[in-house]
């Protein structure tokens, strides 16, 4: 990029009113940049991180009102972030390519003196007095904080009534994800470079999809947990979601690693990723069973599946039919889980202070109370034996192919804060199969825009490992990505 490039871009900052729109060819805006050509105008001196922190702030305040992705601006904090980055860089101490990029968190995330909320009024005046370990390694990479990320209450499916329900970016009607549907807004519609989210149930998966984004899933334990509000502590994950693979590959390398204060975090070294990601994919072994991946989902992304084994295959891997275990009674399992896992994390407000709780969560910490020991003990003895299975699935090949999501985004709820219902989950998502096994084993799982839909809404294909298989996921999420075109493609804002 030249000088003559840059000053086009930051003299065009100015954000167009936000417009319902399916599709957009890629738009020539900095906000839209990946993470790292980004970082690479930070690190040449050709972009202060000033100059980009402040243009955020501004476009965040130009376009969030209408898409809702922020509860939480932290300007203040920004700003002198961006201005200690800054004076680093010029003192030729440069920390790596998160220095001086604004990023942002998901609002479960303990920030120190700035409230986390979340997504519940219950926590409304909660200010952590220290930071979360994925919050304090992205600072101590250098990372400016933009703000805090919109969630459903709890990180579980209903908002709380009354506060802000993310909008998705490609389609104002269509739903915009769940739990982690603010990051994956904010990061769509360029209001922030990265962000962090959470998974414990498909919550980077969904609003990677519904978005267009790029969302890693680490194995479980990879990253910690210190300081972050759990939904299910047994397979609550955390994960970036970005606009590129090579962008997630740089935040997940900051993010993880083992940490004394998470008893359940895994004491293995992070990989270098992001070296490996141009070694290609010649001669791994990719699995895909055809059913799981096909039946019962929307024929666009049916399709979208069989467009991603060919570009893999056409650069040198080979398909190998697998069978998928069956998952048929995965959903109900995970439910009671997530429900009593819920139930022992919310214990010292609930039920003293079930009031001040919102009907969709509520309901759920109520079904975590009828859970009977038999019951659970019924669901933990199918997990055990579906992580076993995927296990063995997955260590006869290098990775596992498969949709983030059985159709591209349905039309929103007329009312997403009342209890979760399986009809009303069933109008968002279709086949709700391809995302909680991965949770019940713990499996990392890369998903990569693959397309759109017949009406212009992004799709996502699934890549899944075996366990601490980051780096061979990103290099098949890499070379796939760097064979098409679908995350150049951004919404019009």
């Amino acid at each position: 990029m030249t000088r003559r490039d840059l000053l086009s871009r930051l003299a065009g900052a100015a954000a167009l009113p936000f417009a319902s729109v399916s599709f957009a060819r890629a738009q020539d805006s900095l906000h839209y940049s990946s993470l790292v050509d980004v970082a690479k105008l930070i690190a040449g001196r050709e972009l202060q991180s000033m100059a980009l922190t402040r243009r955020m702030l501004d476009r965040i305040a130009a376009v969030d009102g209408r898409l809702q992705s922020y509860v939480t601006v932290m300007a203040d904090q920004a700003v002198a972030s961006a201005r200690r980055a800054d004076a680093e860089i010029r003192a030729g101490r440069y920390r790596g390519p998160l220095h001086g990029v604004p990023i942002a968190v998901k609002d479960l995330c303990y920030t120190r003196g700035v409230r986390t909320m979340a997504g519940s009024r219950l926590l409304a005046n909660f200010v952590p007095d220290f930071d979360a370990t994925v919050v304090t390694r992205l600072e101590t990479a250098g990372a400016v904080i933009l703000g805090k990320l919109v969630l459903c209450e709890g990180a579980f499916g209903p908002y709380f009534p009354g506060l802000q329900v993310p909008v998705n970016p490609w389609d104002a009607t269509r739903w915009s994800g769940v739990s982690s549907s603010g990051c994956g807004v904010a990061t769509a519609a360029g209001l922030c470079f990265a962000s962090v989210a959470t998974d414990t149930g498909g919550s980077i998966r969904y609003p990677s999809a519904t978005n267009g984004c790029v969302g890693l899933k680490p194995t479980y334990g990879r990253v910690s947990r210190y300081g972050v509000f759990g939904l299910a502590a047994s397979m609550d994950h955390i994960g970036p979601m970005t606009r590129t693979v090579e962008d997630a590959a740089i935040m997940f390398e900051a993010m993880a690693g083992p940490d004394p204060h998470d008893s359940t975090s895994l004491p293995d070294a992070v990989p270098a990723v992001r070296a490996e990601l141009r070694r290609g994919i010649a001669g791994l072994r990719v699995g895909f069973d055809c059913r799981y991946a096909t039946e019962n989902v929307d024929n666009d992304v049916a399709k979208a599946m069989d467009d991603v084994l060919a570009e893999l295959t056409r650069q040198g891997a080979t398909v190998v039919t697998v069978a998928m275990p069956d998952v048929s009674k995965v959903g109900s399992a995970w439910l009671e889980l997530c429900c009593v896992e819920a139930l022992a994390a919310h214990a010292k407000t609930f039920p003293d202070r079930a009031g001040e709780y919102g009907p969709g969560f509520r309901a759920a910490l109520e079904s975590g109370q009828r859970v009977t020991p038999a019951a659970l003990a019924t669901a933990v003895k199918l997990r055990s034996e579906i992580s076993a299975s995927l296990e063995r699935m997955l260590s006869t090949v290098d990775c596992f192919v498969c949709p983030s999501m059985a159709n591209s985004a349905r039309v929103r709820e007329s009312n997403p804060f009342d209890e979760e219902t399986d009809e009303s989950w069933s109008q968002q998502v279709r086949n709700d199969i391809h995302t909680q096994p991965f949770n019940f084993s713990g499996s990392p799982t890369l998903s990569v825009p693959c397309g759109f839909s017949a009406d212009g809404l992004p799709l996502s294909v699934q890549f899944v490992g075996r366990r601490l298989s980051e780096a061979v996921l990103c290099r098949v999420g890499h070379a796939y990505e760097q064979a098409t075109r679908w995350h150049l493609q951004h919404p019009v804002i």
